[in-house]
């Protein structure tokens, strides 16, 4: 007999995955206050994918030995950490973590684009081609209102944060590659083979003996790997198993409310009228791509 799910305590789990993913813009504002931005995002690989092999162990599994699939495992860190991570910790050195969480949240949008357009193994809907237009409509409202008010950096922050986005995209189009396979160990092989890369990179690039983090930024980063990496990952694939598509989906839109509440409580960071259009044209747009259709007759019902 199937156990039935306790839908409660799963909402409950789907609102701390949504608070801890909201709050990782946060935690990545302060940290790159006195923390380099690759040696930033090196630490948060190593310790969440040091973590999720601990669990992985704990659970009694083990991580795949073949090249191939360690071969997709270090393309996957590419799409999944080492460029967003890095795009989104560097951005936010002069953007705001609230406006990082709005761009951020387009990425079922672009992941529809890219498998519409290459893929080409879903159907386009009407209420799809919505989302994509409200979506992108306030990316770019977003996007032009911050460029208004500070052209130049800003601007390259902001489009390297829509990268990231659409990085994000191209991973969660390239995971369908890792069927089969327990979903914790892609998160864990991808997380590991992202601090290989990026370990090395950051002793070239940032020289972090060099850095004196001060004491947020240290806790932000410890933050940033154990909640908002490790714990969500384990906490999003215990989702998967009992919610299906709904952890999947609407994490998407409620993280974006959450994180720019994050962003103006603690930051004491604020939006434009513009810029709140664009948010509420980018949650219309992702609700109306993932939103699944038997949801809407039961709410119809």
């Amino acid at each position: 007999m199937e156990k039935k799910t306790d839908i409660t305590r799963e909402l409950a789990l789907l609102l701390a995955l949504s608070t801890l993913w909201g709050a990782s813009y946060t935690f990545i504002k302060i940290g790159v206050e006195t923390i380099p931005p690759v040696t930033l995002v090196a630490a948060r690989t190593l310790i969440a994918g040091a973590l999720l092999l601990a669990i992985i162990h704990w659970r009694g599994l083990r991580l795949p030995r073949d090249r191939k699939t360690w071969a997709y495992f270090l393309f996957q860190a590419c799409l999944n950490s080492v460029l967003p991570f890095t795009l989104i910790a560097w951005a936010e050195r002069t953007t705001d973590a609230g406006l990082a969480a709005i761009l951020n949240s387009t990425t079922p949008i672009f992941a529809f684009l890219i498998t519409a357009l290459v893929t080409r193994h879903e159907a386009l809907t009407g209420r799809k081609l919505f989302g994509v237009s409200a979506g992108l409509v306030g990316t770019a409202l977003v996007i032009g209102v911050g460029a208004l008010g500070s052209i130049g950096q800003a601007l390259w922050a902001q489009l390297a944060i829509v990268a990231a986005t659409i990085c994000y995209a191209g991973a969660a189009v390239f995971g369908r590659n890792f069927r089969g396979l327990d979903p914790m160990l892609p998160a864990a092989g991808s997380l590991l083979s992202g601090a290989a890369i990026l370990i090395p990179t950051s002793i070239v690039i940032d020289h972090p003996w060099t850095s004196q983090p001060s004491l947020h930024s240290v806790l932000a980063l410890l933050a940033l790997s154990v909640f908002s990496t490790a714990l969500a990952f384990v906490i999003y694939f215990r989702l998967m198993q009992t919610l299906g598509s709904i952890a999947a989906t609407a994490q998407a839109y409620l993280r974006v409310p959450i994180g720019v509440a994050i962003g103006v409580v603690f930051l004491g960071e604020t939006l434009s009228s513009m810029a709140g259009l664009g948010l509420a044209c980018v949650m219309a747009g992702v609700i109306a791509m993932t939103l699944p259709a038997r949801m809407q007759v039961r709410r119809v019902a």
